[in-house]
């Protein structure tokens, strides 16, 4: 495959950020790519499993590079696009990882220098896993990856808007163009809120009186051991979403509540009839999610037991 951008610059060394690594070295897509993360050991690490060039500053890592990745939490973005900018040459463009965009847009936006193309991006990939050995090239094959544009009428916007899509297309992702407030919408449906619940769940069955913590372990069942699973995410991540997404998942929570209540009453009154209706549409939606490759078929996750 052709090389899309000569020298990338990923800011951030965690499960993403090493993946992307990964991906652009080993699908072609970079010439080169450099790396650097705040934490020195997550430096060192990246060193040892010969990720790529690590810079002991931002500002060196995305010095010279056409594409400068910002590879770090929601709540750090500011921080690193601040600590590259020094180093981000002319025309390059910037993009992000991170899973809100509102927010993220309204803190890079006044860092971002003139010269440069703010694009701002959400890879829908992940584990729960984190830290520069969790990355894998393979991650984005078959994701999508969401750009939300910005409005900007300079013509090496549009066509870096489209080099942006070419790269992530190698790495194996499909891509879609696409709203800032709409994303943060549609992420507080289809992530957020699910991370929450997880997130309640598991914390409310470790404070529960009536059941030891013992047996909650020892008796988990797959549902509530996959709630553990979206729960063992980074919890720095998580904190950042949520402090940065509030509106949007302030709203869809709002609904949800609505839709619990209304749940619980048909609990309590024996509604059988509406139980089994809301059971089967959510049973088709899981249908539909598998159709869209979103998921394998296979029983328990694909787990042996």
């Amino acid at each position: 495959m052709a090389v899309v951008f000569e020298r990338v610059a990923v800011i951030g060394v965690g499960l993403i950020g090493a993946s992307i690594a990964r991906a652009a070295r080993a699908e072609g897509a970079a010439g080169e790519v450099a790396l650097y993360d705040a934490d020195e050991g997550v430096r060192a690490r990246a060193r040892a499993l010969e990720l790529g060039e690590v810079c002991d500053s931002a500002a060196a890592a995305a010095a010279g590079a056409d594409l400068v990745i910002l590879a770090v939490p929601v709540g750090a973005m500011a921080k690193a696009l601040e600590a590259a900018a020094p180093g981000v040459k002319p025309g390059a463009i910037i993009t992000d990882v991170g899973s809100v965009k509102g927010a993220v847009v309204q803190a890079l936006r006044p860092l971002a220098p003139r010269d440069a193309l703010l694009i701002p991006g959400h890879p829908i990939a992940g584990t729960e896993h984190s830290g520069p050995d969790a990355g894998f090239a393979t991650l984005f094959k078959g994701r999508w990856h969401i750009l939300t544009p910005l409005d900007d009428p300079r013509p090496e916007y549009a066509a870096g808007l489209d080099r942006l899509e070419a790269f992530w297309r190698a790495l194996g992702a499909n891509v879609e163009r696409m709203d800032l407030a709409r994303h943060d919408v549609v992420l507080a449906v289809t992530s957020h809120l699910p991370h929450l619940i997880a997130f309640n769940i598991v914390a409310m069955a470790e404070d529960l009186e009536s059941v030891t913590e013992s047996e909650v372990v020892k008796f988990s069942a797959s549902g509530f051991r996959d709630f553990t699973r979206i729960a063992a995410s980074d919890p720095t991540m998580w904190r950042d979403v949520f402090l940065n997404n509030r509106e949007a998942v302030l709203e869809v929570l709002g609904r949800f509540s609505e839709d619990l209540a209304a749940l619980q009453r048909a609990i309590r009154w024996g509604e059988g009839d509406a139980l089994y209706d809301l059971f089967d549409r959510a049973r088709r939606m899981r249908r539909e999610v598998i159709e869209a490759g979103q998921d394998t078929p296979a029983p328990n996750w694909g787990r042996e037991n």
